[in-house]
């Protein structure tokens, strides 16, 4: 057992010391909120060390009054070694503590930093229980070793009663996700926002560092199968409480705590009412994939082979044709669920006037309350400077463009920070 151990740390050592001599760097932002009411926790402590010596401090800061830290550079490894399959783990691996009077500790090992990427970790705590929360993220679906997927249909029999629930496809405001096989009832159920949910499952199956068009192909297809899911009612109809699990075998790999990227959590709100579908299909498409390195599956999409097709300048659909066929096509939902109204259809910026300004200021103001670094703007349904500026700075401290303009990505942003602020209670 000691020799184990010594064999198991000697080879952490090694990667360490070879992620030291071969160094790029990454970047990492901590955010850290209460786990009920979403409000900034400023003030609390970061301690970040290598996750195989979590004892050694390599750097420490204090998060502001949005409860975030600055940008901190981190050594990666080279980003080339994320662009072939291989034995060389392509990010390096952090531990983060987390500290803040009145509070309990979080402790996340295996937080995953790559070059030249940004990588946020949202933290939550709870003030409830003596006991730190201590939280492992598991290595990257592509590196690990994680059992593959069954194989499914992807269109489901429509005809069968009880089978289909909704008459139309609607973006859930949370999904229910089973942390573990759907017959593993000692695994906990969580209630995740959709938007988040596809964050972190893009951030667990894929690397960051891919083509744009390669991450947008492998979302829209994580985001067509979850919504397959939520669409069919799959799992209540076999008498489980939840939408979703986190087990490859049957979902995807989804991670309680873990962090995402900067450049995946803008894609996915800039897509997220989007699924994949086939003609005469009202059911989103359940469009399974494999990496088809470890795994082959004909007629899935391979993310190795989405790799190799977005380097040669494939667009996103054409990606995702090449695998499922020129019979796929990109739709679009008719709902979206929790939102207090549907963004206008265009651009709300200097010179707008009307209910829709209006409404953005009251949301900006009831979103100021709790993130004091936006300032309070007058509610007079005219988009002046000061409410362009109030924008602006919502979108820095919620990692959008910092435009100013309230787009289709900063509405729906809005609209989920604000009825995040104004709930009585979360569901974590």
């Amino acid at each position: 057992m000691r020799t184990e151990y010594r064999n198991a740390r000697t080879e952490k050592m090694d990667m360490i010391r070879m992620q030291q001599t071969n160094t790029e760097q990454g970047l990492l932002q901590v955010n850290v909120t209460t786990s009920q009411g979403m409000r900034p926790v400023p003030g609390a402590i970061i301690h970040i060390s290598y996750t195989a010596i979590p004892d050694s401090e390599i750097e420490q800061q204090t998060t502001d009054e949005s409860g975030q830290t600055t940008q901190i550079e981190l050594p990666a490894p080279p980003r080339e070694w994320s662009m072939e399959p291989g034995n060389l783990q392509p990010y390096s691996e952090y531990t983060i503590q987390v500290e803040a009077p009145g509070y309990r500790n979080v402790n996340i090992s295996g937080v995953e930093i790559f070059s030249g990427e940004i990588a946020i970790l949202p933290v939550f705590l709870n003030t409830e229980g003596p006991q730190d929360d201590n939280i492992v993220i598991p290595a990257n679906t592509l590196f690990g070793d994680f059992p593959p997927k069954i194989e499914e249909a992807e269109i489901k029999p429509m005809d069968e009663s009880g089978e289909i629930v909704l008459s139309r496809v609607v973006i859930p405001e949370y999904v229910i996700v089973h942390d573990g096989p759907p017959s593993d009832r000692r695994a906990r159920n969580y209630y995740v926002r959709y938007r988040d949910y596809i964050k972190n499952v893009a951030s667990c199956e894929i690397y960051a560092t891919w083509p744009d068009a390669t991450l947008r192909a492998n979302i829209l297809a994580i985001m067509s199968f979850t919504l397959n899911r939520v669409y069919t009612e799959w799992y209540r109809n076999q008498g489980y409480d939840f939408t979703i699990t986190s087990s490859t075998a049957y979902d995807h790999k989804w991670v309680f705590g873990r962090n995402i990227y900067s450049n995946i959590s803008r894609i996915v709100d800039e897509m997220f009412p989007n699924y994949l579908s086939r003609p005469n299909v009202r059911q989103p498409i359940l469009t399974q994939y494999c990496d088809g390195q470890n795994v082959s599956c004909p007629g899935w999409m391979t993310q190795w082979g989405s790799k190799y097709l977005g380097d040669q300048g494939y667009s996103t659909i054409d990606i995702l044709r090449y695998f499922y066929g020129s019979n796929m096509y990109i739709n679009t939902a008719e709902e979206i669920s929790g939102v207090p109204a549907s963004w206008p259809g265009y651009n709300l910026g200097i010179g707008a006037t009307g209910p829709k300004v209006r409404q953005l200021q009251q949301q900006l103001n009831a979103i100021a309350r709790n993130f004091p670094a936006i300032p309070t703007i007058t509610v007079d349904g005219i988009y002046g400077p000061r409410t362009s500026e109030a924008v602006r700075t919502f979108q820095r401290v919620f990692d959008l463009p910092q435009t100013g303009i309230v787009d289709f990505s900063t509405w729906y942003k809005i609209s989920q920070i604000y009825v995040g602020v104004t709930r009585i209670a979360e569901l974590y």
